[in-house]
């Protein structure tokens, strides 16, 4: 399964790429995650259903720091071509 993901609120300066980074990589996830020039970030996520639904559930709080307000998500087949899920900048 695919997730593509636009999280908004303060999201950003709180490290949530980082901690998303961990939460996937926790997963088995592979994907992406940045900061998009509109103050949301950005997550493309690809696995087993379960596991990017887990993500897609944690994108809703993120870390401690972050205070979220919306994630916007579309769900799809998967793409493929990365090795593991990595930050972008």
């Amino acid at each position: 399964m695919r997730l593509d993901a636009v999280v908004h609120g303060m999201v950003q300066g709180v490290s949530f790429r980082y901690y998303t980074q961990r939460q996937a990589r926790q997963l088995g996830l592979r994907g992406f995650v940045r900061n998009r020039s509109d103050g949301t970030v950005e997550v493309v996520a690809e696995g087993p259903r379960r596991a990017v639904e887990e993500l897609y559930s944690w994108l809703h709080s993120g870390p401690p720091m972050a205070e979220v307000r919306e994630v916007e998500a579309s769900w799809g087949t998967p793409h493929g071509g990365w090795a593991s899920f990595e930050v972008r900048h």
